[in-house]
């Protein structure tokens, strides 16, 4: 079988980075293979020596064939059995090494390329793409011992009889050459089929989480004609594959029946020319037969071969994507301090736009200050935001932390040195103790519980059915929007940083459940350089410095009093969002 040079990249990184750790596996698959394979090519000459024994009247030894096709058969099975253990151990070992990988690749990559696909899409690529590299390898692997089962069933017919041999010979390698060509475009086909998928699964997520809007503007119609369009197309591509695979076994299932036929043609002619005995055709035709399985699996293991391989290449085009967001060789841990921050002419285009996101923006949080980025929609607040730490990499001047590049120092220490609270309170599928715990692993139950006293979410904990191992569902179902925040400052609390990072903390709150929250937030800001996005100007009435933002710059800088007596963009902000009554301060 051909293999093209990107093919074998793909079969020699997968042998070695993770066939390769599993060579006990794979030398117990060998073994139970050999037996098998030996047992198999034993089988047509039992038969034969049974019946030409039967033939010559030497029933003494006739009689003890029975017994022995029975240990032959029993001890097929068993290591049938072995192999088939033995293989499926390998193969989900190798299959669980490639998901974990691929997941730490992931888990770690730039956020930008995380964000590139929907979350569907990447999971997609843990299930459909999996499973063809595991059908795939499956395959492979059992294509050795088919490989040998037909080696020796081949020395068991030239044992028999050579020259019928040679037409069985002459047959099936005649079936090579369309093999290879579907195999090309199974692979080809392969490509679009795991597109549909992932864009299946992106649209069932993403119409699914829209139920509430779906529902409430009677958009049902219109996601199931979606739903309609993307179903069709996956079973499109399915069925192009389907019936490209589907041509195979016929193949091969045509090309046997000519051996067969060809094979009793030329007993037929030897018999007549007195030739050959009983037990030899019987021997053969039994041989030709039990290969006809074998060799069907190896004309269609290039098909799945090929669909394995476009998988493979998608899970390590992943894996090796580069990444812009890195340590430096020579980065050093972030020098001690108490959270000074500063912005020094800071710009960022995100990739694939013309536009800055920012540009020349200077700012500096002094320790223990609270900082407002404020501005419209799109003035780049949360890009600010997402330089501290490192979640994209300012492409001009330099973000400062305790007068460190944060470019120059470990991600380690700059992440540890930084908490962030959004305005989508991140609550994972697991207890409430993990989900604040995880802030700072290694934690006692009493600092996670006084961390939970300081955030107002240890009341509601002890109420839950297990306390703080309750589990909390998955995206914190058994919680309320208050809650999960709650629980989220009580996960920064724990984790004592010097930088606190707010984005709209409190903006999709209740009045009663912003107050506990703004409470929290008032404890967690307490010694610590905040910077905090904020929409809702009356939230930030008090920070120490506002900075106006527009069009990626800052455009005002000042306290809330000197801003508004300047009358530029964030007095007027303030008019359209309270007109001309002032804000109070937040509780």
């Amino acid at each position: 079988m051909a293999i093209d040079p990107s093919s074998r990249a793909l079969i020699a990184r997968l042998g070695r980075d993770y066939l390769g750790h599993h060579r006990r596996g794979i030398l117990l698959a060998i073994l139970c293979t050999l037996l098998l394979a030996g047992l198999t090519a034993l089988y047509p000459i039992v038969i034969q020596q049974g019946f030409d024994r039967f033939s010559s009247g030497d029933t003494t030894i006739a009689w003890m064939i029975p017994p022995v096709i029975i240990a032959v058969t029993c001890l097929k099975a068993l290591a049938q059995f072995g192999q088939a253990v033995s293989v499926q151990a390998v193969v989900l070992r190798v299959i669980e090494g490639v998901q974990n990988d691929l997941f730490r690749a992931l888990t770690r990559a730039d956020l930008a390329a995380v964000t590139a696909d929907a979350p569907a899409r990447h999971a997609s690529r843990f299930t459909v793409d999996a499973a063809a590299i595991r059908e795939a390898l499956t395959k492979s692997i059992n294509g050795g011992a088919d490989v040998l089962t037909v080696i020796g069933l081949v020395a068991s017919m030239v044992w028999l009889d050579w020259q019928m041999s040679l037409i069985a010979a002459v047959m099936y390698p005649i079936a090579v050459v369309p093999i290879l060509r579907l195999g090309k475009r199974i692979r080809r086909a392969s490509g679009g089929m795991q597109e549909r998928m992932g864009e299946t699964a992106a649209q069932l997520t993403e119409s699914f989480g829209a139920a509430r809007v779906v529902r409430a503007y009677r958009l049902e119609a219109q996601e199931e004609g979606r739903a309609a369009r993307t179903f069709a197309e996956l079973r499109a591509s399915l069925l192009g594959i389907a019936r490209i695979r589907a041509s195979l076994d016929p193949m091969l299932e045509a090309l046997g029946g000519i051996a067969v036929a060809a094979v009793l043609a030329f007993v037929g002619w030897r018999v007549a020319q007195g030739e050959g005995t009983v037990g030899e055709f019987t021997g053969f035709v039994a041989a030709l037969l039990i290969a006809s399985r074998p060799v069907r699996a190896l004309g269609s293991l290039n098909a799945a071969l090929q669909e394995g391989l476009a998988g493979l290449s998608r899970v390590f085009a992943v894996m090796d994507r580069p990444r812009l967001v890195v340590e430096a060789p020579e980065a050093q841990p972030l020098p001690a301090g108490q959270g000074r921050i500063e912005f020094a002419d800071v710009g960022f285009h995100y990739a694939g736009t013309a536009e800055p996101a920012l540009e020349g923006l200077s700012f500096t949080a002094e320790p223990g200050q609270t900082v407002a980025l404020v501005g419209p929609s799109g003035a780049g607040k949360s890009t600010a935001l997402a330089l501290v730490p490192r979640l994209h990499d300012a492409s001009a001047g330099a973000v400062r932390i305790d007068g460190a590049d944060v470019r120059a120092v470990t991600l380690a220490s700059l992440r540890d040195a930084i908490a962030y609270v959004g305005q989508d309170a991140v609550i994972f599928d697991d207890t409430a103790f993990a989900n604040i715990a995880c802030g700072r692993p290694g934690v006692t139950s009493a600092e996670v519980e006084e961390a939970a006293r300081a955030a107002a979410a240890h009341d509601f904990i002890a109420g839950l059915p297990q306390g703080y191992a309750t589990p909390l569902g998955p995206g914190g179902g058994r919680l309320s929007g208050g809650q999960k925040q709650r629980v989220a400052l009580a996960r920064a609390l724990l984790r004592d940083p010097r930088v606190l990072l707010l984005d709209e903390a409190t903006s999709a709150l209740d009045a009663e459940n912003e107050a506990f929250v703004s409470a929290a937030l008032a404890r967690l800001r307490q010694g610590r350089t905040t910077l905090v996005i904020a929409h809702r100007l009356a939230t930030v009435r008090d920070a120490d410095l506002i900075v106006v933002m527009e069009a990626g710059r800052a455009v005002e800088q000042g306290s809330h009093a000197r801003l508004m007596a300047a009358g530029g963009l964030y007095a007027r902000l303030v008019r359209t969002q309270f007109g001309p009554a002032e804000p109070q301060p937040a509780a």
